[in-house]
Order: structure tokens, then sequence, then C-alpha cells
């Protein structure tokens, strides 16, 4: 693990297919090349990286948490090579309802947080896309966060959570300074949404914010976006991927944050007198 405030982090751009075990299999191979290789101290998945995105199958592809295969395959993983696993997503069944969930490991193999995605993405455009994820998926009600590491707290959302940026400036009131979102971004917005989401989320809180994307496929159903991608705290791209699979490792100075909110002090000129941001339910973890 890295000392002090830095992070070295991998994100993994896969190729994801319609055979579980076969993802499963996939995703390891990759973790275990990066870490050999680069030696990280978190890796992360993309959403639904054991599983199609598609809403008729999340109930064929449905585990529990943390007992189901994925989760054992994750935290037996974590624990082996040492280190911090971002599950990506997979699609998680709690009695009679089906969330997209995020989980994230430690180093021992612990289940630190989970993440049910916060809001769902209904869109109907005819003869361009129609997806509605309401109508397989329960909505998530809580916020997820967890220490990395001395210094680095890491806030968690699942794709269209990006677009809410009041999710995120809360993130930052409760210490975050690192934002994660495992994301499916459809190809037809990825072009005009994909980096603008991405740099005005860190430019609104001050901290790295990555969006870590599935292999474009363009033979799937459902076409990922692809750019896995890391923005600094003052807005920089500071590396990303291209369409196909692909693993960006970076390593992250977090005195970078500590410098962006000196220079300039968003969160103290803000004014409470007039708003502020209420958490409802709490966190998950």
């Amino acid at each position: 693990m890295s000392s002090g405030k830095n992070l070295r982090i991998a994100l993994v751009q896969m190729q994801v297919g319609s055979d579980k075990k076969v993802n499963l299999k996939h995703a390891e191979d990759l973790i275990r090349a990066t870490v050999a290789k680069n030696k990280p101290d978190l890796v992360c998945l993309p959403e639904f990286f054991n599983a199609p995105y598609e809403t008729h199958l999340f109930a064929t592809y449905a585990e529990t948490i943390p007992d189901g295969e994925t989760c054992k395959f994750l935290s037996t993983l974590a624990k082996e090579l040492k280190v911090q696993l971002v599950g990506g997503s997979i699609p998680e069944k709690d009695g009679k309802n089906l969330y997209n969930t995020c989980t994230f490991w430690s180093a021992k193999g612990e289940l630190l947080s989970k993440h049910r995605k916060v809001h769902l993405f209904d869109v109907d455009i005819p003869n361009i896309v129609t997806y509605k994820e309401s109508a397989a998926l329960s909505y998530g009600k809580h916020l997820s966060y967890a220490d990395v590491t001395s210094g680095v707290k890491a806030g968690f959302g699942i794709c269209f959570d990006i677009q809410f940026p009041e999710m995120w400036i809360k993130y930052r009131e409760i210490g975050c300074n690192l934002m994660i979102i495992p994301s499916a971004f459809p190809l037809k917005y990825g072009d005009l949404w994909w980096e603008l989401y991405l740099r005005a989320r860190a430019v609104d809180t001050q901290s790295f914010v990555t969006m870590i994307s599935p292999a474009r496929d363009v033979n799937g159903n459902y076409v990922a976006h692809g750019y896995t991608m890391m923005i600094d705290p003052f807005g920089k791209v500071i590396a990303s991927a291209k369409e196909g699979e692909e693993v960006v490792v970076i390593d992250l100075d977090f005195s970078l944050v500590e410098k962006a909110r000196k220079e300039v002090k968003l969160f103290e000129m803000r004014r409470p007198d007039l708003f502020e941001l209420t958490v409802k339910s709490g966190q998950t973890f």
C-alpha cells in the first residue's frame, strides 16, 4: 500500500460477454497481470463486468451480496493479491428486489462498502435508444463511501449517478476526495457528455473523479462508450483509454486536491444561510 496521500490506481476497461464464468475469468486474468506488472493499490472494474447490460437478463445473472459467486471471487482475489478492489457493478438480488450494485473490497478480502445505484436510467428516444432500468431494478437509497488509505476517502456512484451534482457535492462535504463511478455510458451520449460530466464533477468537488467503462462492443445489444477516464481536481484529463479493451494505470498525488481547494476556497464561499444539502437516509457503510 502506498504511504501518505499517494495512490496507484488501475482502471480496467474490459470486454464483457454473455457467459458469467468467462467474464470472471477474464477479469481475473486482467487483474493478475496488472497487479504483477504495475503493483497498484486499488483496481477498479467497470459497470456490469460479469453480465450483459440488458434489463431482461438482470434477474438471470443476479446474485446475493456478499455470499454470491462474484463477491466470493472478488473477496478471494483481493485477499490473495493483497490489493483493494472496486468490483465494478453487478446485478444484486435482495429478496424480491434487484439492484445495480458496486462493491468495494479491502486487501484482506473484506467488504468495506456497497453502493446501490441511486438514479436509474430511463430513456425513450424513438428509433435511437429505449432503455428503462426501473422496469427491472429498484432504486438505491443511500450514499456510500469508504476510506481507501490514509487521507483518501472515496465516494461511490454508478453511471447515471454522475449526472446529479448534489450527490457529489454531498460526498465532498463528508470528506471525499476521490469519486469512483463504474459506468456503461450509452454510446449515443458518450461523445457529448462523458468527458463533460467527469470534468464538471471534478471541478464541483475539487476531487479526483473517474468513470470506468466496459470496452466498446459494436456487435452488442447495448453499446458502451468506452473511454475510461481519470480527471484531476482542476478538471484536467490526466488519463484516458480508447474504445477497446485497455487497463489504465495512474499515480494520484492527493496534494493536488489540497492545492485546488486552497487556491479556490469553493466550499468556504458557499451560502449555507441560503441553502444546504441534507441526506435523508444516511450511508450504506
